[in-house]
């Protein structure tokens, strides 16, 4: 069976610009890194192959997210898929999942695995809305794999105050909770010893749609109309040696501190 783990290449930190324009983030501004909740996704993918089994990375995003693929490959998946083309920038979830659903649905996976959600997103959405694409069954929040069984797999959900045990039948998705499993780091002699890692390259001309007006900021039904920075502003009250602890109580009062 073939078992593929989406996976996105996030901003670093939060020092990255916005194009006052279209409200896209400009990855390029920002040192990168694998999405963390991609790395629960991977470790399970990992941990549910059987001999016979392959597991591929796929991402989509500009040609510096080959370096996501590369870690995951060091990590043990067997091959990465980029899925990167200028038509695509500035997608929001829908268009997101319908490009992802166009790349996938070739490969013919039985078993889709993906992290929560995304650090630079945090929508929760393009899982979901990826399984409705490809017309396959999905679960979110998934907590616990109980196992594979023929035909499916059996999973438990977290849905806040109750857990829900559900069997999927392949092929299908699920969307892993953080701390499922703890990741592995990617291994330095399986890095020695991959010269040439396998990591596919599909553009919009690889895809069975190539109207690029469903990709991209053209297919994105939903548009950032402004993005700000939050104003901060820091205020301080020194007191010295003089002041005495009256005088801070009656600061402490008037502010409504205590």
């Amino acid at each position: 069976m073939r078992i593929i783990v989406c996976v996105k290449q996030v901003p670093l930190n939060n020092d990255v610009r916005v194009d006052p324009e279209t409200g896209v983030l400009l990855r390029s501004s920002a040192s990168a890194k694998l999405n963390p909740y991609d790395l629960f996704a991977l470790e399970a993918a990992l941990r549910l192959k059987t001999p016979g089994d392959t597991v591929a990375a796929l991402t989509m995003g500009p040609p510096a997210a080959r370096e996501a693929l590369l870690e995951c490959v060091f990590m043990g998946a067997d091959s990465g898929v980029l899925v990167t083309d200028r038509a695509f920038a500035g997608s929001d979830v829908l268009a997101t999942g319908y490009a992802l659903s166009q790349a996938i649905a070739p490969l013919a996976p039985g078993l889709i695995l993906c992290g929560r959600q995304t650090t630079d997103g945090d929508t929760a959405q393009v899982g979901a809305e990826l399984s409705e694409f490809l017309g396959i069954p999905c679960a979110a929040n998934v907590s616990t794999i109980l196992g594979r069984e023929a035909g499916g797999i059996r999973v438990l959900c977290s849905l806040g105050d109750f857990e829900q045990e559900l069997f999927l039948r392949f092929p299908c998705l699920i969307a892993v909770e953080k701390d499922i499993h703890t990741p592995r780091l990617p291994s330095f002699k399986r890095r020695r010893a991959i010269t040439e890692p396998d990591i596919a390259v599909l553009t919009l001309a690889d895809l069975a749609d190539k109207d690029a007006a469903h990709y991209g900021l053209s297919g994105s039904p939903t548009q950032v109309e402004r993005t700000f920075a939050p104003a901060r502003e820091v205020k301080s009250v020194r007191f010295g040696e003089g002041d005495g602890a009256e005088g801070i109580f009656v600061m402490l009062t008037e502010n409504k501190f205590i």
